[in-house]
């Protein structure tokens, strides 16, 4: 019973257990033929909010006020960039990973900048910057759909022992990020200035560096999974990103990040990108209309975060 009353007061349960129950009436659906299929699908496309929403979760960790608005431009202007420089050839796919990471630590230092040079709220400072971004990316890309290289563009659709690459990926960068949050003086730092940055100055945390990394942490992710998008979608489109706006932020939030701060959660993460993704494919296979398919999927979320609303704070 101990087991299960911990299990059930866990932030991250909530979201893992919705995400069981959409992916088990979609296969009621359709008589558990589509079963691996779906799971599959879920993993891939899942993936990529994983990614973004770890980038996410480690901003709002810093506290009321902080979140990045920058990241579905900074996916684009990544993803376009690095298949321009790649050229579809396999020899230059790192120089197009280095490149990709660049841009996401140019971004971040930038969104950083505004929001301490300036004294701009980061809500304004990374919605103004992401203008910029898309900007660049428009001018870049010009139209043009340029293919990725043969190599990536196989990785990125291709399984190992059954489970998609993609998902392989984001699995090693949640290990990382739980790592720095639960065994670093990093994530003690960020947890500290996200439940009181006048108190965390007073005991020494250096927190504009610490924001700073933060920022720069969530650009880079932002870039890395735009590259994996625009190579596992066949090219870079400008608005391959758009989605990932609010996405980003509702798998931090469903995920049982705390939103006033000081306290993420990484297996969270996971649970509310596949619940995301497994959510939109049940309503299609009942066949719902756009419009209902969206006020469902919206009443679902609230009904999710409303289960999830009687857990202890503080508890992972």
């Amino acid at each position: 019973m101990r087991v299960v009353d911990r299990l059930s007061r866990a932030p991250w349960i909530w979201s893992w257990f919705a995400a069981f129950l959409v992916w088990f009436a979609t296969i009621m659906v359709t008589g558990g033929a589509s079963m691996l299929d779906l799971s599959q699908a879920a993993l891939t496309f899942a993936a990529f909010s994983i990614i973004v929403g770890i980038g996410q979760m480690f901003v709002i960790t810093l506290g009321p006020g902080n979140i990045d608005l920058s990241i579905p431009a900074t996916m684009t202007l990544a993803g376009t960039v690095a298949l321009k420089l790649m050229e579809v050839d396999n020899a230059m796919i790192l120089p197009g990973l280095i490149t990709a990471t660049l841009i996401g630590i140019g971004v971040g230092l930038a969104n950083y900048a505004l929001i301490k040079a300036l004294r701009i709220p980061p809500i304004i400072a990374t919605l103004s910057m992401s203008f910029i971004i898309q900007s660049a990316a428009i001018w870049t890309n010009r139209g043009l759909r340029i293919k990725p290289p043969s190599f990536l563009a196989e990785f990125t659709t291709s399984a190992t022992l059954g489970v998609p690459n993609v998902s392989l990926v984001a699995l090693v960068i949640s290990l990382a990020a739980w790592f720095l949050l639960e065994k670093t003086v990093y994530g003690r730092w960020i947890s500290a200035i996200g439940q009181s940055m006048p108190a965390a100055r007073m005991a020494g945390v250096p927190v504009d560096g610490t924001r700073f990394v933060t920022y720069v942490l969530s650009a880079v992710l932002a870039s890395l999974a735009g590259y994996l998008l625009a190579c596992f979608s066949g090219g870079a489109a400008l608005n391959m990103g758009t989605e990932y706006l609010l996405m980003s932020i509702a798998v931090v939030v469903l995920g049982g990040t705390a939103v006033a701060g000081g306290d993420s959660n990484v297996p969270g993460i996971w649970g509310a990108s596949l619940f995301m993704f497994l959510v939109v494919s049940m309503l299609n296979t009942y066949g719902l209309g756009a419009g209902i398919r969206l006020i469902m999927t919206g009443l679902i979320i609230i009904s999710v975060i409303m289960l999830a609303g009687g857990r202890q704070p503080g508890m992972r």
